[in-house]
């Protein structure tokens, strides 16, 4: 809808009446003899006499352009505007982080799909997760890929579409074939170093036990409560499992309990799909929404057709003047042959 930002302004309209009520036109005047054979008189004596001042009448035109011309710039003093349909906007106030093991242990096809066809681990993952993350909506979500080593595959970011992208384009063995668990939170770490929010929270899951991390996981764990970080830990895989590829449910649930999260264990899919329906419910959305109308200035429009008809109306004066002077020339007789002929 239009809108005037400074409605004050057409207070202004009745001004120029005011003043010309206030302050009329300077009038004077002055003793004159009328000769009405001036121009005989003026012939014999040898004299050629010019035109005096003359003071033009106000035509039509002026009469109707100028109440037209302050009415269009007091309007453009009081700033039209075109107000849009409202745009919302959502500023997280919580930053959520993935870590998804995809060391060579998740290929294992011991899961099953809805359609009851055997899957790997890691597709049976992505499934959930990617049901998880479309219901996150006010959430910053970001990656991270962690085998032999961690890598951060998506920035915190509202843009849950990208992340879920990324998170389809994961495959088992990207990162390596080990585990390193405490390397992982140390890169959730240091990414959410540049957070600003309250709310940190960190999801972790892994089929198997941490095989050579830099930090080790408890150290880790404990860095991360000093940071303000809680981490659910999510254990998938068979425990009796022996080697690399056991889960280490112990280990899992002491990085739970030192940052104030919790242990989750899921041998099927269905337990891990309740695992993040709950971890839904442990952290419910938490953002705000901010509303703002888009405002596109209009004063230039009033302004221009003010100055537009200004312009017009000097050339039309301009060309008038000439024509009235050229006919006048002619009617006495001072206009060369040339233009008398015109």
């Amino acid at each position: 809808m239009l809108v005037f930002e400074y409605l004050w302004a057409f207070l202004l309209l009745p001004l120029p009446v005011l003043i010309w009520l206030l302050f009329p036109v300077y009038r004077e005047n002055q003793q004159a003899v009328r000769v009405p054979f001036f121009e005989e008189l003026a012939s014999s004596a040898g004299l050629r006499p010019s035109r005096g001042a003359v003071v033009p009448r106000r035509n039509l035109v002026q009469w109707l352009l100028a109440p037209i011309v302050w009415i269009l710039l007091v309007a453009a003093v009081a700033r039209p505007q075109w107000v849009e349909d409202p745009v919302e906007q959502i500023q997280s106030a919580r930053d959520l982080m993935l870590a998804i093991d995809i060391s060579g242990s998740m290929e294992a096809r011991d899961y099953v799909d809805a359609d009851g066809n055997r899957v790997d681990r890691l597709t049976a993952v992505k499934a959930v997760v990617d049901d998880f993350i479309s219901r996150r909506e006010g959430d910053r979500i970001g990656l991270i890929v962690y085998g032999g080593a961690a890598f951060p595959q998506a920035p915190f970011t509202l843009d849950h579409e990208s992340v879920r992208r990324l998170l389809e384009e994961v495959a088992v063995g990207m990162a390596g074939p080990q585990t390193v668990i405490g390397d992982a939170i140390g890169l959730a770490i240091r990414l959410f170093e540049a957070s600003t929010v309250e709310e940190r929270v960190l999801i972790l899951l892994t089929d198997g036990n941490d095989t050579g991390s830099r930090m080790p996981p408890a150290k880790a764990a404990s860095i991360a409560a000093e940071q303000g970080i809680v981490i659910h830990t999510v254990g998938i895989g068979d425990p009796e499992t022996s080697g690399e590829g056991q889960v280490d449910l112990v280990l899992l649930q002491e990085i739970a309990q030192a940052s104030g999260g919790r242990f989750f264990r899921a041998e099927v899919r269905e337990q891990l799909e309740e695992i993040y329906t709950t971890l839904d419910e442990l952290t419910p959305q938490n953002y705000a929404r901010f509303s703002y109308r888009p405002k596109t200035p209009l004063f230039h429009w009033p302004l221009a057709i003010a100055v537009g008809l200004l312009l017009l109306y000097e050339i039309g004066m301009i060309l008038w003047s000439y024509v009235w002077a050229r006919s006048e020339r002619i009617a006495s007789g001072a206009a060369p042959a040339e233009e008398r002929a015109g």
